[in-house]
C-alpha cells in the first residue's frame, strides 16, 4: 500500500518514516510539508493513505479536508494534540494517532488499513472483476437479509457513507460495504460522474442542471425523490469539458 506523509515538521516525516519501515506492507511513495504540496502529490501519485498532520502553516489538515474535491485516499490523522480526536472520526478518518507516535499503536492502524484492502469476496460480489461496469452489466447486492440483482443504467446515485456506499435504485436504498474511490474505478465514467467527494451520479439520471455558488453547479435528478446533487468547482469544470460539443 502506497503513502504519503503530510507534516510540516521533517524530524517528524523521519520518526513516522522509520517506523513504518516495520510494515513490509506500507511503501513510502512521497512527503509533504504543508497542504499545498500534500495535493499535488495526491494527484500525482494516487496513494491509498495519507498520514495528515493537523495543525500546519496555511491550511490545517481539517480545513484542507473539507475544501479538498479530488481522489481521497483513506486519511489517518498525526497529531500532538489529543481534543480533536472526535473531530477526525467525523470526517470519516480512518484513524487518529497521538504524537509521538508508538509502534503498537502505528500497528493497530495498518491492521485496520490492511482490513480495508482485504475484504471477504463475499461483501464485495458485484465489484471483484477487473473490467468496468457499463449500463447493461447486472450486480448483486447485499444490504442484510435483502437481496437485489439489478442492472447498473438503474442505479441513479451513489452517496458515500463512510465506510459504506448507499446506492439508489428504484425506491431502494441499500448498503454496500464498499469505498466511493473504489466503486468509480468501476463504472463506466461514459454513464457515471464523480459530482463531489460523496456523490456519483447516472448522467442519464439528470433533470436540470443550475449554477451554484463558488463556480460549481447543481443537479437535479429525475424521479419523485428529485435529488438534489452538488458539482464541486473543480468537477465542474470536467463535467462541462465531458458534456461540450
Amino acid at each position: 500500500m502506497r503513502a504519503i506523509i503530510v507534516d510540516d515538521e521533517r524530524l517528524a516525516r523521519n520518526e513516522l518514516k522509520r517506523l513504518l519501515e516495520n510494515f513490509p506492507s506500507i511503501e513510502v511513495v512521497g512527503e509533504a510539508a504543508n497542504t499545498v504540496e500534500a495535493s499535488q502529490l495526491i494527484e500525482e501519485l494516487q496513494p491509498d493513505v495519507v498520514f495528515l498532520d493537523i495543525q500546519m502553516p496555511g491550511k490545517t489538515g481539517f480545513e484542507w479536508l473539507e475544501e479538498w474535491d479530488g481522489f481521497l485516499p483513506e486519511i489517518i490523522f498525526t497529531t500532538a494534540f489529543d481534543e480533536y480526536a472526535l473531530k477526525a472520526f467525523e470526517v470519516n478518518a480512518l484513524d487518529y494517532l497521538l504524537k509521538p507516535i508508538e509502534l503498537a499503536r502505528l500497528s493497530e492502524s495498518i491492521q485496520k488499513l490492511e482490513s480495508r484492502f482485504q475484504r471477504p469476496a463475499s461483501t464485495e460480489k458485484s465489484v471483484t472483476s477487473n473490467h468496468v461496469l457499463g449500463g447493461n452489466d447486472q450486480i448483486f447486492v447485499k444490504d442484510g437479509e435483502k437481496c437485489w440483482f439489478v442492472r447498473l443504467d438503474r442505479v441513479r446515485l451513489c452517496e458515500s457513507m463512510g465506510n459504506y456506499v448507499r446506492l439508489f435504485f428504484d425506491d431502494q436504498k441499500p448498503l454496500v460495504l464498499k469505498s466511493l474511490n473504489s466503486l468509480e474505478e468501476r463504472l463506466d465514467p461514459k454513464l457515471f460522474f464523480r459530482c463531489n467527494r460523496k456523490h456519483i451520479v447516472n448522467l442519464n439520471f439528470i433533470d436540470k442542471i443550475e449554477p451554484w455558488f463558488s463556480g460549481g453547479l447543481q443537479v437535479t435528478l429525475k424521479g419523485d425523490k428529485a435529488e438534489k446533487i452538488e458539482i464541486s468547482r473543480r468537477q465542474s469544470i470536467r463535467f462541462k469539458e465531458l458534456l461540450s460539443l
